[in-house]
């Protein structure tokens, strides 16, 4: 009785290490895969308040590049379109639900951001990374020309992968998509050339 009471002791300590092992894995390899996500996010010591501006040094943003940074836990991403990327504003027009941003203008698109490219600076796009659907984050999908998901003709934009929604690189959401509305442009300003302030703008 003893030896089968030791061995199912035994067998019960076994399984528990197995499952402690096996759990501290998860735990380091979800760790490792979050990392990347939380990374992107470079709020500053201000923004740690609940509803703080954030500010943004972009001065070494390239053309083409995109940051993303946390404003009252949502990602907002700066983009610094190409002349390519903003002559394809122009193409996309005849295909979008909201070309002009007339839906909802003062909840999702600020006066000084309903223009062509929704922006203050024509080439810095500053956008909610939010898809309007659901609530998940669209993908890159920068590259012009067929792609999986993506008509033979794409200009360059956003595609949430969860329900196919399609945004070209205003954030405007085409026709026909499950998405009723432009993502969301949030309140910003800029401070100089190369600073931005997201979350305020006052002097916009």
């Amino acid at each position: 009785m003893s030896d089968t009471l030791a061995d199912k002791n035994q067998v019960d300590s076994s399984k528990r290490t197995w499952l402690v092992t096996t759990g501290l894995a998860g735990a380091v390899g979800g760790a490792s895969v979050a990392v990347p996500f939380i990374s992107t996010f470079q709020p500053s010591e201000k923004a740690k308040a609940a509803g703080a501006a954030v500010e943004v040094d972009i001065s070494a943003m390239k053309s083409g590049e995109k940051v993303t940074v946390e404003w009252r836990g949502k990602p907002v991403w700066i983009i610094k379109r190409t002349p390519e990327q903003l002559a394809s504003l122009k193409k996309t027009e005849s295909q979008l639900a909201d070309p002009k941003s007339e839906r909802k203008p003062s909840e999702l698109t600020p006066e000084y951001a309903r223009n062509e490219g929704r922006s203050i600076k024509p080439e810095i796009l500053v956008a909610v990374g939010i898809c309007s659907h659901l609530g998940c984050s669209p993908s890159d999908k920068f590259q012009m020309g067929a792609q999986p998901s993506l008509p033979d003709d794409w200009q360059g934009g956003f595609l949430c992968p969860c329900h196919g929604s399609t945004f070209d690189m205003a954030g405007r959401v085409f026709k026909n998509k499950p998405a009723p509305d432009n993502l969301e442009v949030p309140p910003h300003m800029y401070l100089s050339d190369t600073k931005l302030l997201i979350g305020e703008d006052k002097k916009a």
